[in-house]
């Protein structure tokens, strides 16, 4: 089994390159997007994320997002196939950490955070303080997926590396 390992190494890079896309535009909603967004009367707010959240799911976005979770899952089955193979560990650290830390906590917390807000008419009374819980929960926890997005890049770096 451990002849996989050096058809791991293109799907490796490429799984890095894909993971650290993914990061950075995390990391932009973390430290810019968001801070932006809440400086907004929350009406505005409110309204303008709805928007980012349907303009986000586009093709290019949607291949590359759950494209690298098809290439880390693909990355974790090689790495424990040809565990003994150096690097294997580095690879299987970096699929588990974009499947559960940057897909997982995605699907899990926030899109159906994006689903409520969605659901919610930014006019309506309760909207300001939906906003407000939407920004104080959704936030945290995209700063754990651009850091656990950000360890799969470097690992699957490091990993391709020692194959």
């Amino acid at each position: 089994m451990s002849s996989l390992v050096p058809s791991l190494f293109p799907i490796a890079i490429i799984a890095a390159v894909c993971s650290a896309l993914v990061a950075g535009l995390l990391f932009a909603f973390s430290t810019a997007v968001m801070k932006a967004l809440s400086l907004l009367p929350p009406t505005q707010g409110m309204r303008a994320m709805q928007h980012v959240n349907v303009v986000i799911l586009n093709p290019v976005f949607l291949t590359l997002f759950m494209g690298t979770a098809l290439l880390s899952a693909v990355l974790a089955v090689g790495a424990v196939l040809a565990w003994s193979r150096p690097g294997s560990a580095w690879l299987l650290l970096g699929a588990l950490a974009y499947l559960i830390g940057t897909f997982g906590v995605t699907m899990v917390v926030n899109v159906p955070l994006n689903n409520q807000l969605a659901a919610t008419d930014p006019a309506s009374p309760e909207a300001s303080r939906i906003w407000s819980l939407y920004l104080a929960r959704w936030l945290p926890w995209n700063h754990l997926r651009t850091l656990l997005g950000t360890l799969a890049a470097a690992a699957y770096a490091i990993g391709a590396g020692a194959l």
